[in-house]
């Protein structure tokens, strides 16, 4: 895996390329309607916004992500909704702009934090690189959202790694979350980046493999796509169940996507 300060770099690299869609928007085009029901395209970059400054509390005041910690815990269900909705209630300049500080604090923030420091969240403590790469999902995942409300196929880039690593690393917390039973042998996955190279995580002789281009691999594990749509292939029977579980963000399991309609 790549340094803190690699990770930080493409962190910044993917919200630039998010801003790059939404900033030139005209302000009723941040009212449409995205594929995640109920959240337009304001609440996407609230979002994104909101969970920066939890990151930054996670990283600089352990009190205050108490506090967050267990107004999440007193209302599991609305208290994301609750944060997209009202960031997503200001003017698109201002929203705008509250991302932008928030993205570069938040690497400023997890640059400083001590080697070794775990930090607290919503899922298990994690370290910072660990933090930035999570977020770094969430804005790919997010911004995966944007670019489907606004009709725009985005080039994949080799920024996917670190998505497709957090869709791996978090294996055993999607079967936790459900209330099953992780697998209790490592699998082999190995996807082809957009240039075509092959990354690999997991024994090359492990009984059960995933396989793929990483940019389904990472459609399928932050649930912007449906599995029947996507060319991800499991061998072996845990595996399979893997894929149909899959959820590279922490909190309760998302509804997913619907498949596609087939075509006649």
């Amino acid at each position: 895996m790549p340094d803190l300060i690699s990770l930080l770099a493409d962190l910044t690299a993917e919200g630039d390329a998010l801003d790059a869609l939404v900033a030139p928007l005209p302000a009723e085009a941040w009212t449409r309607p995205t594929p995640a029901e109920g959240w337009t395209i304001a609440h996407q970059i609230a979002h994104l916004a909101w969970t920066d400054d939890q990151s930054i509390a996670a990283a600089t005041d352990a009190e205050a992500f108490n506090r967050i910690m267990a107004a999440a815990l007193a209302d599991a269900d609305g208290f994301v909704e609750a944060g997209a909705a009202e960031g997503a209630g200001a003017a698109p300049d201002r929203l705008l702009e509250r991302w932008r500080t928030g993205r570069r604090r938040l690497a400023e923030v997890l640059a400083a934090v001590p080697a070794g420091t775990r930090l607290p969240w919503f899922g298990p403590p994690m370290g910072a690189a660990s933090m930035a790469t999570a977020r770094l999902m969430e804005t790919w995942a997010h911004g995966q959202d944007v670019a489907d409300a606004l009709g725009v196929r985005r080039e994949p880039t080799r920024r996917l790694r670190h998505v497709a690593h957090i869709g791996v690393r978090t294996r055993d917390f999607a079967f936790n979350i459900r209330g099953l039973t992780p697998p209790d042998t490592e699998f082999r996955v190995a996807l082809t980046s957009p240039d075509g190279e092959e990354w690999t995580w997991g024994p090359a002789d492990a009984e059960q493999s995933v396989t793929g281009p990483a940019l389904d691999f990472c459609l399928l594990v932050t649930q912007r796509r449906n599995r029947a749509d996507l060319a991800v292939t499991a061998d072996g029977p845990d595996a399979g169940r893997w894929l149909d579980v899959a959820q590279a963000f922490a909190g309760p399991p998302g509804p997913g996507r619907p498949a596609e309609p087939a075509r006649t």
